[in-house]
């Protein structure tokens, strides 16, 4: 099995993760929320695991540009799940789902179990 990079493809961020996997010698599988949306089911569990405050990228550009009753609105996993797939780009990135189960969000090669 290869881990799975979650995504948008034009995110530095995740090109920087896909490069270090690459050099790594870990071949990863590429999903690519703008052409294959968010799965529903992945983010509940991603959800689970780490909760919206670390998911949610409320420093991003589509953050802010989301009215503020909107952005006042998402305070738990179901409201903030509501915006990020309504808002796919709302979601930090990269997470990643390892073979072993782990998952991760954002670029910390130093927490990866590469």
């Amino acid at each position: 099995m290869h881990p799975v990079v979650y995504g948008i493809p034009n995110c530095d961020t995740v090109k920087k993760a896909r490069t270090w996997l690459a050099d790594q010698g870990l071949e990863a599988r590429f999903h690519d929320f703008k052409k294959q949306g968010v799965p529903a089911a992945e983010l509940d569990t991603w959800l689970a695991q780490w909760g919206w405050e670390i998911l949610l990228n409320r420093q991003g550009s589509t953050w802010r540009k989301l009215d503020t009753h909107l952005q006042a609105s998402v305070t738990d996993n179901e409201s903030a799940k509501a915006v990020m797939l309504a808002h796919t780009s709302c979601i930090k990135r990269p997470v990643i789902a390892w073979p072993s189960g782990h998952i991760t969000v954002g670029f910390k090669p130093e927490h990866w179990p590469a």
